[in-house]
């Protein structure tokens, strides 16, 4: 037999087809259950006895290296936190407390599917996760820019990210989820609905990671000094609004630049413009637990800020880039369950599992137990256990003595009490039979994502639709389409009948919710307009109107908007009056899809090959949305581009009046009613 034969016999041996095969454990054990973990009572705690459960989260937390297998790229910063007030009454958080005491934090953005190499502004989840280095212990809120998630029980994330990685017999589509093995699991698995409203929104395909939510996703308790106890949810407010790009232009910038998030938060650190977001909790007495619609432990609910208002508490403030993003950014180890005193956990189904999951996953990126004592993970506060050895240690401990309880070391370090500041869980009674089971009141997979769809503008409608119809239009399974297209029916008849039309399954003819409720909070549509930090582009040619010109970029700085020069060259362009500018891009190495807004001046000298680039900028802005502004010589270009003025167009050669209506233009973000034009 050939070398070759001999290896290709070898090969054959360990390829492997689970079709027709009852599923066992990794020792060959047959598993009952595979969807539920096993709890004590339907709405208990994950048990650690559930052998299952930990082997199948075992292997997928350690399925790739050295990357993160979900969240991998990803870029952070540094900052601060300070609260609004004493949250005293609610929890024994040092580091809620204090109105002038400022925390230390740091914060990763990312996204969830795609490689470390991946773009940036694909369609996606974001992860927002921050360390608190407080001075009881570093607390970590990991959570994403999406309050729900697809799945009410960790035992299926890996089945989750196996649908929603690249398919693994031609390892594609990388960071995209518009193919047949992620949507079989949607249409399969229809706890998702939700979490797919909110994918097939504009909230994932964020504007920038300045301008998006944050939010925890789990229900967290609050404990205070007496014991008490209060359910929570954790939110981060932008200041800027919750803003997003559309789908054309997320496409476009994912070839134009694949950086586009991580430069745009990098820059408006460097220029000063710090990020900024309020961190607000919604809060739910123990007592209430059972009286809303939903159950409030279920991860693919939310609390309506209508019926839970969020009561806004501190705000952080991003202020220094990292100096190293390996060191900091790749080697930060966040895990839900680093918690400090009066802040615990509850019987959250996901929840119980992360606790599990996140230190796993960080035993073999980070190469063993030692990952704390990187400078990136390390507490700001003293730490001392009797934990040695291990890859990587950098602690070198003195004396004999690695054990408690000991006399060696006068039985030290010693334990704290509550009052001396030991973490203490909190005393939940827990009973009830070790099942595989979801309480009932889990089973609800429709409401809310109707209560998502209720709640969005036409505009918004409209993103949801085009979305959901290039994800399947995407898919090579018919059989798929299909069941997705029937499976959202129940979620809004109207949706689903329009998606099937365009990908050519059949219209469902029945479905639809009687739910009517909306949350307005869930709409872009209602979050802050402000004009700060938005790029415009000003296109200009040798010749400009030198006076007028410059009189526009000082008026668009003093409102803190950022004028950058767009023309056909680089350097020094020169206008009348002797103003002179210098081009920060040309049509080459700038694109419309990379500024928020276009200030068209131009000149009276601009050649039909500045006109003809300058045209393509104006039309893809107007397409996209975006305000445009003009004065001059600019009106020309517009007019040879048919733009006309209103539609967030702004057009006046009266200049204070003019600046005034661009900037409140540029406020608006997107100018939606050009859709029924």
């Amino acid at each position: 037999m050939s070398n070759e034969n001999r290896k290709n016999k070898q090969i054959e041996e360990f390829r492997t087809d689970d079709r027709d095969k009852k599923m066992t454990t990794n020792q060959g054990t047959k598993v009952s259950e595979d969807e539920f973990s096993l709890k004590a009572g339907e709405r208990g705690p994950t048990l650690m006895e559930d052998f299952h459960f930990r082997e199948k989260m075992t292997h997928f937390d350690h399925e790739r290296i050295p990357e993160r297998i979900v969240h991998a790229r990803g870029f952070a910063a540094h900052g601060e936190f300070q609260p609004y007030e004493s949250m005293k009454d609610y929890t024994k958080a040092d580091f809620l407390q204090d109105p002038s005491k400022k925390t230390p934090v740091f914060v990763r953005f990312s996204t969830v599917q795609g490689s470390k190499g991946s773009a940036e502004t694909v369609r996606d989840a974001r992860g927002f996760a921050t360390k608190f280095y407080t001075e009881e212990g570093n607390f970590d809120l990991v959570g994403n820019n999406i309050p729900v998630f697809f799945i009410q029980d960790a035992i299926k994330f890996p089945d989750l990210v196996h649908a929603l990685k690249p398919e693994p017999h031609n390892e594609m589509p990388q960071g995209a989820s518009a193919h047949d093995t992620f949507w079989d699991f949607i249409a399969n698995n229809q706890e998702s609905a939700h979490m797919v409203m909110w994918a097939m929104s504009d909230r994932a395909i964020p504007r920038s990671f300045r301008m998006m939510e944050g939010f925890g996703v789990h229900t967290f308790r609050f404990v205070n000094d007496k014991g008490e106890a209060h359910f929570i949810k954790w939110h981060w407010k932008p200041v800027l609004g919750t803003h997003s790009l559309v789908w054309d232009e997320a496409q476009k910038i994912s070839g134009k630049d694949p950086d586009f998030h991580r430069g745009d938060l990098y820059d408006a650190i460097e220029n000063g413009d710090y990020p900024e977001f309020e961190l607000g909790v919604q809060i739910i007495k123990e007592e209430d637990e059972f009286n809303f619609d939903f159950d409030v432990l279920d991860p693919t609910k939310l609390w309506p800020e209508e019926d839970v208002p969020v009561k806004k508490i501190g705000k952080m403030t991003l202020n220094r880039n990292v100096d190293n993003v390996f060191a900091e950014t790749e080697q930060v180890a966040f895990h839900p369950g680093h918690v400090v005193p009066g802040i615990d956990f509850t019987n959250d189904p996901l929840l119980q599992g992360r606790l599990f999951s996140y230190t796993d996953t960080q035993l073999i990126r980070l190469g063993g137990p030692n990952f704390h004592e990187l400078p990136i993970n390390r507490p700001v506060c003293p730490f001392h256990n009797n934990q040695r050895d291990g890859y990587n240690r950098m602690t070198i401990n003195k004396g004999p003595v690695a054990y408690h309880k000991n006399s060696m070391a006068d039985n030290t370090p010693a334990t704290s009490s509550p009052e001396e500041g030991g973490f203490e869980h909190y005393q939940e009674k827990v009973e009830g039979r070790k099942v595989r089971k979801r309480s009932d009141s889990f089973k609800d997979h429709f409401s809310q994502a109707t209560l998502f769809w209720n709640s969005m503008s036409d505009p918004e409608k409209e993103h949801i639709k085009e979305a959901f119809s290039f994800e399947l239009g995407k898919l090579s399974s018919e059989d798929i389409q299909q069941q997705v297209v029937d499976m959202f029916a129940n979620v809004s008849l109207e949706l689903a009948q329009e998606v099937a039309e365009n990908v050519g399954v059949e219209v469902p003819k029945e479905g639809g919710s009687n739910v009517t409720k909306a949350s307005p909070a869930l709409s872009q549509e209602n979050t802050n307009k402000l004009p700060h930090t938005r790029k415009v582009g000003v296109i200009v040619a040798e010749g400009f109107n030198g006076q007028e010109v410059t009189s526009v970029i000082e008026a668009l700085k003093k409102a803190e908007v950022e004028p950058e020069i767009i023309s056909n060259k680089l350097g020094t362009i020169k206008g009348t009056d002797g103003e002179e500018l210098e081009a920060d891009h040309t049509f080459l190495t700038g694109e419309s899809v990379l500024f928020d807004a276009l200030y068209a001046a131009g000149s009276k000298s601009m050649d039909k090959k500045f006109q003809q680039d300058a045209l393509y900028f104006l039309k893809e802005a107007l397409a996209h949305y975006k305000p445009i502004g003009a004065t001059h010589e600019g009106v020309d270009l517009l007019k040879k581009a048919g733009i006309d003025d209103g539609l967030g167009v702004v057009i006046n050669d009266d200049l204070k009046s003019y600046v005034k209506e661009f900037v409140a233009a540029i406020a608006e973000h997107r100018h939606w009613d050009r859709e029924i034009v």
